[in-house]
């Protein structure tokens, strides 16, 4: 049984995605456990930039159908590297590509799968995913004893300062698979979402606030106290949803995952799809009327004054 652990990398702009570096950095803690070694596959032409220093090897492979992400060439061509190369494991982030092809790639590789994994762990040779099921109302610990197997992370759930690390990969060129020149699928145009005015997942503090500030205006409130700290305003779904701030800064499962060194929540009462967003922040300080609110349960310190109290008085002390 192969001891080594695949990633399948997703790029950005100057380097990979931070769920990625989060994956690499578990990979190698992994394959140190079962004496093997890390893989980043890359997949597409370009320059991939920083943030593979983690991995021994990088597999490239470059192909104008792999150009742009498109379901049917991906798993086409991650297929046959499971096939040729036979990892113990397939790391794939639980985002959109991640999700689209990791049942696929399960299937075709006649492997296990665990999706929405948060936590993974080696118990001898056998790898022991934790996964959210209901939203996250539950845990589950699943042992993945066979030869072969698939976890779709979910990002923020392990430190990317493990995957950060200097290094030199060996560099390994594969050919594209023969499939790709005959694919049933094309890309018909590609949309763009409109861009966010920040990038909430960069920001070092969030103010972020929730359905009990009442109204689109209220957040004026605590964007006041944001402009005093440096920090950038962030909401929880209901107020996306109400229209009263751009998808762009919504925190949650459905929005973005935010590791900030505070986080700052008023009138957010903490539910599931939210929590599972924000807990990793260093710092995270709630303020809720309702005392049983679940933001309490992963807050470090938290308040139940009414934050149309409590916030024009911090801003007032900030403002000297």
């Amino acid at each position: 049984m192969s001891s080594n652990v695949m990633v399948l990398v997703e790029a950005e702009a100057g380097g990979v995605t931070d769920a990625t570096v989060e994956l690499i950095g578990k990979a190698r803690e992994l394959a140190t456990a079962w004496g093997g070694a890390v893989e980043a596959v890359v997949l597409g032409p370009g320059e991939v930039g920083t943030g593979l220093g983690g991995a021994d090897t990088v597999v490239r492979v470059e192909h104008p159908g792999l150009a742009t992400y498109l379901p049917e060439a991906y798993e086409n061509t991650l297929a046959e590297l499971l096939v040729t190369r036979s990892p113990r494991l397939l790391m794939l982030a639980n985002s959109t590509v991640g999700l689209d092809l990791g049942a696929a790639l399960a299937v075709a590789w006649d492997a296990e799968l665990v999706a929405y994994v948060v936590g993974l762990q080696t118990e001898g040779t056998t790898a022991v995913a934790t996964a959210q099921i209901l939203g996250g109302k539950i845990l589950a610990e699943v042992g993945m004893a066979a030869e072969r197997g698939v976890v779709t992370v979910v990002p923020g759930s392990f430190p990317a300062a493990l995957g950060r690390v200097a290094g030199e990969p060996e560099l390994v060129t594969v050919d594209a698979p023969g499939s790709l020149g005959s694919l049933r699928m094309r890309l018909e145009r590609l949309v763009t979402p409109e861009g966010g005015d920040v990038d909430i997942t960069a920001a070092p503090m969030l103010v972020s606030v929730g359905r009990g500030v009442g109204s689109a205006d209220n957040i004026e409130l605590a964007q006041e106290m944001a402009d005093y700290l440096g920090a950038t305003v962030s909401s929880s779904r209901p107020v996306v949803d109400a229209g009263w701030m751009p998808k762009s800064r919504q925190v949650g499962k459905s929005g973005l995952t935010v590791t900030p060194r505070a986080y700052l929540a008023f009138g957010i009462s903490g539910a599931p799809e939210h929590l599972e967003g924000m807990r990793d922040s260093e710092l995270i300080i709630a303020c809720n009327t309702d005392e049983n609110a679940p933001i309490f349960d992963v807050a470090h310190y938290g308040t139940t004054t009414d934050l149309f109290e409590l916030l024009p008085a911090l801003t007032g002390r900030l403002g000297g």
